[in-house]
């Protein structure tokens, strides 16, 4: 036995060394000089030790017959984008758990652009998350199509490219999560927005195209950063996740994929007596549902997805007794709660999520219903908020709901998956309260002529308010749990327990 390596052994040593970050140091001085991580920095921070294998590392650009091969084996290395199996999280799940497929584009590489090859990488990799079950982690810095591979000349305008419908072809398959800092433009941005899930940092500007093709359509000349900036990206819902830095982007998406890989074994839950006290006295006041969710969940597990966009609903993530679930509840301090187009349509695709990758979900109501009026008509709100019971009804996984207060129409009929029968239990806090539709909308539609008969304004507005308060006893929650419209009322601090039960005796 000998240590001595053969000459093709260093060869190949040599070769290798080519495609890593301390043999492409230019390349990656100018990343750190922005502030940015390599590519290789990115893969190192996001698997686990040790656990990376990679495909195609000695691939380089179809670009043998214009450039130097030497020098494209370094300044192309891989073709611009890094691909293989691992693990993620194996320190938290079992090893089968724990396997994941990765994509990172390498913007230091011919800014990121896809070539002939980093399409046939892409395409691999995506055909083995499909035949192995792997969720797949995509960074997608990049500019998109590359027009400067000349070795290929069987092909005209490269639109016979598989790569964009075999990675949309995982939806529903895989978990799929996207990563962007930079630029993210054209062919790039069309696989993160292909994506289940959506993580960008602060320094990120995404398009369907980018400045010279914008300017090559005739549509004027713009920067990079005029360009699908961040914070045009969030509010639209573009983005699920807003990161600070590649490193935090990082974190958020291990957290991310850890719901798709399992139970914790270890877990806490903060004090549950405090719930008896979130909500205000008077009904009409908002509160800051996030508290209530982060108390009913296990501590630090709850993940938000597109706060800033569909506010009225929040969506996201979290575990209880170290069970992953999915959460969609009503907000009152945006639209009072009521559920808009924009809100409907973020909460049915987060519900398809959960149902396609077997996630159970805890619905917490309180809303008023659907927003109603010209102007959410012209948001299209019949077929927008429809999406909301389409999502429902297709619903396999188990959903527990618990009415906080406001439990009134269709909207509140949708947050329950179509109707308070559908989810596998319906219970509410002793405030609830139901009705076919607002307290107050009932009463100025139903005793319309009651309140106009009456010429002193401050005995209509007292006569008002008695009827409110008429309504209001007779459609409590413990009237609706007594006529059987929903399962049972709850002390508010038993809420954790209840899901708990509810889901685990479903699955």
């Amino acid at each position: 036995m000998t240590d001595k390596l053969s000459p093709e052994l260093k060869a190949l040593r040599k070769r290798l060394g080519k495609t890593l970050d301390s043999h492409r140091l230019e390349a990656k001085t100018a990343r750190h000089k922005k502030g940015y991580r390599t590519a290789r920095e990115n893969l190192l921070d996001l698997v686990d030790d040790g656990s990376f294998l990679e495909y195609g590392q000695l691939a380089v650009a179809a670009q043998r017959n214009r450039r130097d091969y030497e020098e494209l084996q370094t300044d192309t290395a891989a073709d611009g984008v890094i691909t293989g199996t691992c693990t993620i999280n194996a320190a938290l799940f079992d090893r089968a758990s724990a396997r994941a497929a990765v994509v990172i584009n390498d913007y230091s590489v011919l800014a990121g652009t896809q070539g002939f090859f980093h399409h046939k990488k892409l395409d691999r990799i995506c055909e083995l998350a499909d035949e192995l079950k792997l969720p797949l982690v995509m960074y997608t810095e990049g500019g998109g199509g590359r027009p400067g591979d000349t070795d290929v000349t069987t092909q005209i305008a490269g639109l016979n490219l598989t790569s964009f419908s075999t990675w949309a072809g995982l939806a529903g398959k895989v978990p799929r999560i996207a990563v962007n800092n930079g630029y993210c433009f054209a062919g790039n941005a069309a696989l993160f927005g292909c994506a289940d899930f959506t993580i960008a940092t602060r320094n990120s500007w995404i398009g369907m195209a980018g400045p010279v093709m914008i300017e090559g359509g005739g549509l004027g000349k713009f920067s990079p950063k005029e360009i699908g900036p961040i914070d045009m990206q969030e509010k639209n819902g573009v983005v699920d996740i807003v990161a600070e830095d590649e490193a935090h982007a990082t974190r958020l998406a291990q957290q991310l994929l850890s719901y798709f890989q399992g139970s914790f074994r270890d877990w806490s839950c903060p004090e549950q007596i405090v719930l008896r006290e979130a909500l205000p006295q008077d009904r009409r006041w908002g509160y800051p549902v996030r508290k209530i969710i982060e108390t009913i969940a296990d501590v630090n597990s709850f993940l938000e997805l597109r706060r800033s966009y569909g506010r009225s609903i929040i969506t996201g993530f979290m575990r209880l007794e170290g069970r992953p679930v999915g959460l969609v509840a009503n907000d009152c301090q945006q639209l009072g709660g009521a559920v808009d187009s924009q809100s409907a349509e973020k909460a049915a695709r987060f519900l398809q999520f959960c149902n396609a990758f077997d996630l159970p979900v805890v619905s917490l109501t309180d809303t008023p219903g659907f927003m109603v009026g010209p102007d959410s008509e012209q948001d299209a709100a019949v077929r927008r908020m429809s999406a909301l019971f389409l999502a429902g009804a297709s619903l396999s996984v188990p959903m527990a709901v618990i009415i906080l207060r406001k439990a009134y129409g269709l909207g509140a009929m949708a947050m329950a998956g179509g109707g308070f029968t559908k989810p596998v239990y319906t219970a509410s806090w002793p405030t609830g309260e139901f009705g076919g539709m607002g307290l107050e909308g009932a009463v100025r539609l139903g005793f319309k002529k009651e309140l106009d008969a009456e010429p002193d304004p401050a005995k209509r507005e007292a006569l008002f308010e008695r009827l409110v308060t008429r309504l209001y006893e007779a459609g409590k929650a413990s009237e609706a749990a007594s006529h059987l419209e929903i399962d049972a009322v709850i002390d508010p601090s038993d809420t954790r327990a209840v899901l708990v039960r509810a889901l685990v005796s479903s699955a």
